[in-house]
């Protein structure tokens, strides 16, 4: 028979005063390490408050539309270009009385008489009714562009108006001084009081104001 092993008895007390002492000088140093480490006051701590919030991210442009929705219009007259090359300078000329007239806009022509919508949000500034010109609106616009409206046939706002981007203005019509293109929209934009090219401006960012 094998003969079981006794402790003596003052073996299990000194390993109970070990494991205390251990114990003890452990937790010594963790709390002394403790004080030395200091938060840095530079840092931005991430809580979980932080992280579970959703922060939508935006960035918002504004770009010039088609002044009309119809896929039947098409360019009936450019704009002259003083920059241009003559041959296209000559094609961007109207004559009335005998008399050639650079043109300052795009004329947008189709058969069918067609909506004609603001470009931009803005603020009607001019409704007017001319022999030459027809019906004609004025919107002034942020970031100092103005559009202007011709050859209407009707007109659906009044000076004061607040309109939208896209909203209906009017309808396209004919005037005698482009009495050649028929049915049509003179359309003519104008940034920090200068006449542009309305065709360099569509789908153009207004946030970025330059010619």
């Amino acid at each position: 028979m094998k003969k079981k092993l006794k402790l003596k008895p003052y073996v299990l007390p000194s390993v109970y005063v070990i494991f205390v002492i251990g114990l003890t000088i452990g937790t010594y140093y963790v709390a002394k390490n403790m004080k030395k480490t200091k938060v840095n006051p530079d840092y931005n701590y991430v809580s979980s408050i932080i992280l579970n919030q959703d922060v939508p991210v935006i960035n918002e442009t504004t770009k010039i539309i088609k002044p009309f929705t119809s896929e039947k219009v098409e360019i009936g007259k450019y704009y002259y270009d003083y920059k241009g090359e003559a041959a296209n300078q000559e094609k961007s000329l109207t004559r009335h009385d005998n008399t050639y007239i650079q043109n300052s806009g795009l004329d947008y022509k189709s058969q069918e008489t067609f909506d004609v919508v603001s470009v931009l949000n803005g603020t009607v500034t001019k409704v007017t009714e001319d022999d030459l010109l027809g019906k004609t609106v004025e919107i002034k616009h942020d970031n100092e562009y103005i559009t202007v409206y011709q050859s209407l046939s009707e007109v659906s706002v009044k000076k004061g108006d607040t309109v939208t981007q896209g909203q209906i203005i009017g309808k396209s019509g004919t005037n005698e001084i482009d009495k050649d293109l028929g049915n049509h929209l003179h359309f003519e934009m104008y940034l920090k009081g200068m006449i542009i090219n309305p065709e360099e401006q569509i789908d153009k960012d207004i946030s970025t104001n330059q010619e």
